[in-house]
């Protein structure tokens, strides 16, 4: 057989027949005088063999093992290998089908906010603070979009203990009486502070009243810093100087108050 023969028989390509021989998986069959390859029925059912364990999913360095003498041992234990990884892809699947169901209905009732989707805890602090919002004389403040786009974030990159406890603190916050309307008194506050000096003394005003209204669990226990600097950085380049310094100072006010 020629290599267009043999790549239909066992349906693959050519271009892959050629990329097996060159990394070492088929081996090379003999040339005839005219320089064409001549394959045999052993070359067809060594690719149709290795055809079959990558579309398991198998990588092509586990089927060279698999290839080795010992092949029977090796395909045994890589094939229980990916039979585990499938069964935790499967579960994986089965959790995030689990977390997409709520929100494809928000999105179906046209409740899902702007920042989603987002855990339906989270859509339900979105829909306070837009009921706040709505009742402002104004525009919305900045720093409460700002504030939306942190908790969004931290909705979808923090494990599921951690969102449960961060909303479960939000929530507390939020549902005392006046604390909506507390909330985006202090929006505004932080809003007014975009080009003040870090020095003002509104920075000191503004913070401690954010650490009066920030929960002591608001951070994990033992938390000697704050949390995750290199995120907290990378978040607080979007304030001004000023405006980080609030949220850096009421930080700090927190976890001195917590010990």
């Amino acid at each position: 057989m020629r290599i267009g023969e043999i790549a239909a028989l066992v349906g693959v390509t050519t271009r892959a027949v050629r990329h097996y021989h060159h990394l070492g998986l088929l081996p090379e069959p003999v040339r005839l005088p005219n320089g064409y390859r001549e394959y045999t029925v052993r070359d067809a059912v060594l690719l149709a063999r290795i055809r079959r364990l990558t579309e398991l999913g198998i990588g092509l360095d586990e089927v060279r093992d698999v290839l080795a003498e010992d092949a029977g041992r090796d395909l045994v234990e890589v094939l229980e290998e990916l039979d585990a990884d499938l069964g935790r892809q499967e579960a994986l699947i089965h959790e995030r089908r689990a977390r997409l169901a709520p929100l494809l209905d928000q999105a179906r009732e046209g409740r899902l906010p702007a920042e989603g989707p987002v855990s339906p805890m989270l859509a339900e602090l979105f829909g306070d603070m837009a009921r706040a919002s709505a009742a402002l004389p104004g525009p919305e403040p900045a720093m409460a979009a700002k504030d939306r786009e942190l908790l969004a974030l931290l909705d979808m990159v923090a494990p599921a203990a951690e969102q449960e406890r961060l909303m479960g603190a939000m929530r507390r916050i939020t549902e005392a009486p006046g604390a909506m309307e507390q909330a985006y008194a202090l929006y505004e506050e932080l809003d007014a502070l975009e080009d003040a000096d870090p020095a003002d003394p509104r920075v000191e005003r503004a913070a401690q009243r954010l650490a009066d209204v920030l929960p002591d669990d608001l951070m994990p226990a033992g938390t000697d810093g704050p949390p995750q600097e290199g995120f907290l950085d990378a978040f607080l380049a979007d304030f001004s100087p000023a405006q980080a310094a609030v949220v850096e100072r009421a930080l700090r006010l927190v976890m001195e108050r917590a010990r």
